[in-house]
This record gives C-alpha cells, sequence and structure tokens, in this order.
C-alpha cells in the first residue's frame, strides 16, 4: 500500500480508502470489508451514513483496532423517521453526532466532515445556525481532530477554504466532472443534457480548487472517482468511451492535493479491484492515451500530470516542474498578480518543494523530445522557460 500525507494534518493516509456504500447496502458486510482493508493496508475510511444500523456495524468491526485505522465521519448527516437526511438543525446536528461515537465505540472522530455543502447559501447557514461553531468546539476538546467539509461544488469550497477552518476536502474528482463549471445542484454533474456539446479541457474553477488546496495545505479526500460507475462503461460514458478502475483512481490521484481515494465499492469484488492499483503496472495505470482518444472530449494544451513526457534526457521531473509552476502562478492569480509584475512571489511552500528536486527547468535542453510524447499538446519547452524566469533556476 502506497500512503500520502493528507495536508497539513500530519495523517499519513492510505492511497484507497474505503468508502461505506456496501455496508450501508448490507451492514453484515462490514466486517469482511474491514478485515479486507487492514489486511491490504488500507487505513482510511468514510462514513457518510447516519443509518444506525450501519453505524452499530461500522463500530463491531471497528472493536479491538480503532488505531489502525483513521475515520472521516460526517457533522450534520442524521436518522430521522427512518431515514438519512443533511440537517443544519444544530441540536439534531449535536444528538447525531453523540449517536456515531457512541455506535462507533471511540470517543473521537479524526477528520470531521461537514457534511454536504454545494450551494453558498448552505455555507452561509453552517457559519449562522453555528455549526462551523460546533465542529470548532469539537476540535478543541479532542473529540474530532481536524474539521472537513464535503463538497460538488467548486466555487462553494474554494470559499470555504479561503475563509479558514477546513482542513480536509472531500471532493468529486474524475475527468469528467471536471470538465463542468460549478453548480449548486449535484443533478447537472450527471445529466444527460449538460454533455451534449462536448468539452475542451478542465473548468478553470476546479483547477484553482486544486491548485487553492495545495497552496494551503488543505489535503483532499475523493469521492464518486468513477461517477457512479458510468465512466466504466463505453455506453454510459459521456466522454464515449470507458476507463478501467485502476485508470480512475491514477487519475484522482495525480491532482493537486489529493491523498487518497475512496472506493465507492459495493462488494468485495470491487473493493478488491480498487486495492489493485497498488499492484498495477505504470501502464495499467497510464490514462493519457485514452483520453487523447476520447471522441467527445479535447484536453488541448492542458498539462495532464501524466508523465507521459517522461523521460527526459536532461532527468527533469516534467510533471512536477509544471504542477509547482501552476501552483505559484495560480496563487499569485488569486490575489490579482500578474505574472511579471514586481509583487510577483513564490509562496515558500512551492519554493521548497521546488529546490528539492534533482533537477530543474533551468537544465532543460530545449531539445522537445517532452512534446513528441505529449497526447496534449502542451508546450512544455515554453513552461521550462517560464519556470526557469519564476524560481530562478
Amino acid at each position: 500500500m502506497e500512503y500520502r500525507k493528507l495536508g497539513k494534518t500530519g495523517l499519513d493516509v492510505s492511497v484507497i480508502a474505503m468508502g461505506c456504500e456496501a455496508f450501508v447496502e448490507d451492514n453484515s458486510n462490514a466486517m469482511k470489508f474491514f478485515d479486507m482493508a487492514e489486511k491490504a493496508g488500507v487505513n482510511y475510511f468514510d462514513l457518510f451514513t447516519s443509518d444506525p444500523a450501519a453505524r452499530t456495524a461500522v463500530g463491531e468491526a471497528l472493536e479491538g483496532r480503532r488505531e489502525k485505522f483513521i475515520i472521516q465521519s460526517h457533522i450534520s448527516s442524521i436518522w430521522k423517521n427512518g431515514q438519512y437526511e443533511r440537517s443544519r438543525n444544530l441540536e439534531e446536528v449535536k444528538e447525531a453526532f453523540e449517536d456515531s461515537l457512541e455506535r462507533l465505540g471511540t470517543d473521537y472522530i479524526d477528520v470531521g466532515m461537514i457534511h454536504y455543502c454545494d450551494a453558498e447559501s448552505d455555507w452561509q447557514a453552517i457559519i449562522d445556525n453555528g455549526i462551523l461553531d460546533y465542529a470548532r468546539e469539537l476540535k478543541a476538546q479532542g473529540r474530532i481532530h481536524h474539521i472537513g467539509l464535503s463538497s460538488h461544488n467548486p466555487k462553494v469550497a474554494v470559499r470555504a477554504i479561503t475563509e479558514g477552518d477546513i482542513e480536509v476536502l472531500m471532493f468529486s474528482i474524475n475527468y469528467v466532472y471536471d470538465m463542468l463549471p460549478g453548480t449548486e445542484d449535484v443533478n447537472d454533474l450527471w445529466a444527460d443534457e449538460v454533455y451534449e456539446g462536448g468539452f475542451k479541457n478542465m473548468d478553470p474553477e476546479r483547477q484553482r480548487l486544486y491548485e487553492l488546496c495545495e497552496d494551503k495545505g488543505v489535503g483532499i479526500t475523493v469521492m464518486k472517482a468513477f461517477a457512479g460507475g458510468d465512466i466504466l462503461d463505453e455506453k454510459l460514458s459521456p466522454a464515449g468511451a470507458a476507463l478501467t478502475p485502476i485508470q480512475c483512481i491514477s487519475y484522482a490521484l495525480s491532482r493537486p492535493a489529493v491523498a487518497t481515494v475512496c472506493s465507492g465499492a459495493r462488494n468485495e469484488e470491487q473493493f478488491a479491484q480498487s486495492i489493485g492499483y497498488c499492484d498495477a503496472s505504470d501502464e495499467e495505470k497510464a490514462y493519457a492515451e485514452a483520453f487523447a482518444a476520447f471522441p467527445r472530449v479535447s484536453w488541448s494544451g492542458h498539462c495532464m500530470y501524466c508523465t507521459h513526457c517522461h523521460p527526459c534526457p536532461a532527468e527533469i521531473s516534467i510533471a512536477d516542474v509544471t504542477k509547482f509552476l501552476n501552483l505559484v502562478v495560480a496563487h499569485n492569480e488569486s490575489n490579482g498578480i500578474a505574472e511579471g509584475s514586481e509583487v510577483f512571489r513564490v509562496p515558500d511552500t512551492e519554493r521548497e518543494h521546488y529546490k528539492v528536486l534533482a533537477r530543474h527547468a533551468g537544465d532543460c535542453l530545449q531539445c522537445g523530445l517532452c512534446e513528441t510524447r505529449c497526447p496534449f499538446d502542451v508546450p512544455i519547452r515554453e513552461n521550462m522557460k517560464r519556470a526557469e524566469r519564476i524560481f530562478g533556476y
């Protein structure tokens, strides 16, 4: 199993995490899934459901091994009238959180995820109704260790992260959703009509969100990496072609700030497929050629950090240099600073990450071999010149 830092939380999390779809639908599966996870080295799981039976089953599966798992559990996911609901009523939220701790058999949650916020008015309600203050209080008490937010809307996520407190973002990431502009209606993400005209390149708001998270040290945990299974099926995929589960995971993990992908497995076979990512070959993980061949999508000129341009004769990690370049530019643009301005600056984090690279943009031979391999026609040589100007070497 591969592990990554979850932003600035200090947590080392497995790149494959466990969603809870399987034991929401059949809570008798919980023990089997946790046994599989422990054996494979999966140490992170998400529990959005407020279903008492599911929470109890997870608590029983955790018994005797609580410290082997990092829990991401949702604040304001409640059980009411025999069904799951999202609530912004503080008393309901408090009652649900206490129930969660009791049923899970623990006195703390690692990541307390404020649940499902896709509208700016809803984020304001979270503030006005005391939900955010409650999360802060729980953190001060040590009952949650980190504050998170789950969202499908980049506009809302950017606002929440910019305003502080959010340390972990759970966000829907796959190549199809990444081309759509932010929306307050989550149903737009899988509505057929929004895909009818075809797409070109990533939505800039989503790009900004990932770069902002990287810049601020907010770790991303991924949901909906398979778009509910649609992008695994050529007939259902809006791109007109299918990817494998391994390629979907590889794509999500290549986005800035992403630490782990929560596998929405509904059975043991699907979970095993996701776990298999760690043993997959580079060829199995590669998604660039598949993207370049999509009949309804163009990624022309957009770096996907896919490393298809490697190896470099000068041994430059082109994808890393490009990522740090984009992060620096995005940081300045978010503050209204244009490239070339006297006040344009390189943030400390990007400067230090760039410094430790074995080779830098200034080592570029300008041979152009990388550009002959790039499926997306990225002007790599020009990017290397820009990076050398910005970083100074």
